[in-house]
């Protein structure tokens, strides 16, 4: 089972994580910039030594071998006074221009140990020989970064240019820039230390605002769960968890409207149920007392059952029409015969009542992609209720609106009254001369399903309108 965090330690780790990574990339991008930097301009300024020294030691007379045992024996004076350049200059007094740093050359034998000092602090020169001569193996070294007792510093060794067998090496005095860097280190480390604490203070305060919040609306939904419907005020200084707790009371709000319906429907239920339930068990002791003639009892049984049976059907269609996904697949069908084959059906009961059909179809297909059964029985219900009211006619349109289907069913009969009219579609509301409240909601649950609308006016008469998106036609 994966781990639960409290927002207050998450936020924390997630806060101190943020600052550490930041900070760490910031002081290894320092490190990195700063050692390639120091890296260019020492670089740059070992070879120019290197150069300038090749280029004395080449001036040198051609007694190589004299002058080298009097630089030996007085290093100070002889040095001073061969490796001089052309123009007098010495190395020492032409530094680094940005660092302020100088370079020095010293020779060494083949075994690394030191020769001679060309510039340089003799004691330096020494113990950077001491650590070339302590290499496994001697060799020509481009750069490298060596810190002795007296400090860091860039070298760099090269073959001797004169003498073969022989190495320079050349040096810069890094320690200073080193220090600057370790400082800086130092200090992003102080930085690291104070954002952790920081952000420990931060996140406390943070996570308080956040947590008090989702306790209480937690405390809210809890309140809904264990069935208190009322709603609560809730101020909150962010939006999101505003907006939450407004979705929640108009959930609240919502829930008490569909517990109302629901109470409504059951009341409604238990009356259409009693009143045919109460006509059966009435006429069926008449015939057990013998107080009332059968064959006659028995037709109102049979006929009050069949109003049952029909009202039980209704219910049980419109509750099936209220799941996700109703049983049975939807294809493409042409409205204008399922229209057809409905009044088919339905005019024997129309033609009693002296009612003509005028219809107005589309010459072309008018497809929807429907089950047939559910569009039949919602065009079985609207026409059902046009018979009821109307008073010679009905009128049916069906056709395309820019590939939309349109169906509408209008009667002339007296229309709907004004205050019946929010309520035409409700389950179990019915207007004057109404059946059982359920044939008009069972039409409108149909058209939803359809992503259709089913709208209701009056024009003279009712009519029902109904659009749907635009079909694929078959």
């Amino acid at each position: 089972m994966k781990r639960k965090w409290h927002i207050r330690t998450r936020l924390l780790l997630t806060l101190i994580g943020t600052i550490c990574a930041v900070l760490l990339v910031v002081a290894l991008a320092f490190n990195l910039s700063i050692r390639q930097y120091i890296r260019l301009r020492v670089s740059s300024q070992l070879r120019e030594v290197s150069q300038d020294a090749s280029g004395q030691m080449r001036k040198v007379s051609q007694d190589a071998s004299d002058q080298m045992r009097k630089i030996s024996q007085d290093a100070s004076s002889q040095t001073e006074d061969i490796f001089r350049s052309a123009d007098g200059r010495r190395f020492d007094e032409h530094p680094d221009r940005v660092m302020g740093t100088s370079g020095n050359a010293v020779i060494l034998n083949s075994d690394g140990s030191l020769l001679f000092v060309l510039h340089g602090d003799e004691e330096t020169g020494a113990n950077l020989a001491s650590w070339f001569a302590g290499q496994a193996q001697p060799a020509t070294i481009p750069y490298k970064i060596v810190t002795i007792d007296s400090g860091s510093y860039a070298v760099s060794v090269t073959d001797d240019p004169v003498t073969d067998g022989q190495y320079m090496l050349t040096y810069v005095d890094v320690t200073s820039l080193m220090s600057f860097t370790g400082r800086i280190n130092a200090l992003l480390l102080i930085i690291i230390l104070a954002a952790v604490v920081l952000s420990v203070f931060l996140s406390r305060i943070v996570a308080g605002t956040l947590a008090r919040p989702v306790q209480e609306l937690s405390d809210f939904s809890h309140e809904i769960g264990r069935g208190d419907l009322q709603q609560q005020e809730f101020r909150f200084h962010d939006l999101e968890f505003d907006d939450l707790a407004g979705s929640m009371n108009q959930m609240v709000s919502d829930l008490n409207a569909a517990r109302q319906k629901q109470e409504i429907f059951f009341q409604n239920i238990s009356h259409e149920l009693r009143t045919p339930l109460t006509s059966i068990r009435g006429n069926a002791e008449g015939i057990v007392y013998g107080v009332m003639e059968p064959q006659s009892a028995a037709k109102v049984i049979l006929s009050e059952s069949d109003k049952l049976g029909g009202m039980i059907e209704d219910i049980l269609y419109l509750s099936r029409m209220s799941k996700a996904a109703p049983e049975g697949s939807a294809k493409p069908l042409d409205l204008r015969d399922v229209l057809s084959l409905c009044v088919s059906e339905q005019r024997v009961a129309a033609e009693s009542k002296d009612i003509q059909f005028r219809f107005s179809f589309d010459e072309e297909p008018v497809y929807l992609s429907v089950r047939e059964q559910d569009a039949q029985r919602m065009f079985s219900n609207l026409i059902s209720n046009a018979i009821r009211y109307a008073k010679s006619e009905i009128s049916l349109v069906c056709r395309s609106e820019n590939g939309a289907p349109f169906v509408s069913v209008a009667d002339d009969g007296p229309g709907i009254a004004e205050e019946d009219l929010p309520h035409v579609f409700e389950r179990f509301y019915k207007g004057k001369g109404g059946k059982h409240g359920i044939g008009l909601a069972i039409a409108q649950a149909v058209a939803e399903s359809c992503h259709g609308t089913l709208t209701a006016h009056n024009n003279g008469g009712a009519v029902f309108e109904l659009k749907f998106p635009p079909a694929e036609s078959e």
